[in-house]
């Protein structure tokens, strides 16, 4: 029995620039070099975002470093990635990516236990200025709280 360790690679940005509302796992149509690269944690999902194209949802800006042992069949470190979802589940979306400033935001990647690569992706808004600072306030009181328990 072969184990595996688990790479999970986290948007931690995205929970702090958006308010998260629907989450949903969805696959992800990678190539050979892609997903070797993958297991090795050689991605960044910081500055992607999820767009509808011609009724299919494709992940832009998501990076996966070239895989080091590839030769001239490596992929492209910056490319649109299909996301694999049902068809009822993508018209869901899409109906409510017609709402002003809402956005489509990945906020994991990881590999599942049948070895499978997923995304999970979150119907997102923009959080405003002051939004963010409830965020960080919120953040330190809870750190000096746990600090205070603690200590005693």
């Amino acid at each position: 029995m072969k184990i595996e360790k688990t790479v999970t690679i986290v948007n931690k940005r995205a929970r702090f620039e958006y308010e998260l509302s629907e989450q949903i796992e969805a696959g992800i149509v990678l190539t050979g070099t892609e997903i070797k690269a993958l297991r090795s944690s050689k991605a960044s999902i910081t500055e992607s975002f999820c767009q509808m194209i011609n009724g299919e949802l494709y992940v832009i800006n998501m990076s996966i470093d070239e895989y080091k042992l590839g030769t001239f069949y490596n992929h492209k470190t910056k490319r649109e990635r299909k996301l694999l979802l049902h068809k009822r589940e993508i018209l869901k979306f899409e109906k409510k990516l017609k709402d002003v400033g809402t956005t489509i935001v990945p906020l994991k990647l990881y590999i599942n236990e049948k070895g499978f690569a997923k995304l999970l992706i979150a119907l997102a808004k923009g959080k405003k200025l002051f939004d963010k600072r409830d965020t960080i306030k919120d953040r330190e009181n809870k750190r000096t709280m746990e600090r205070i328990l603690k200590d005693r």
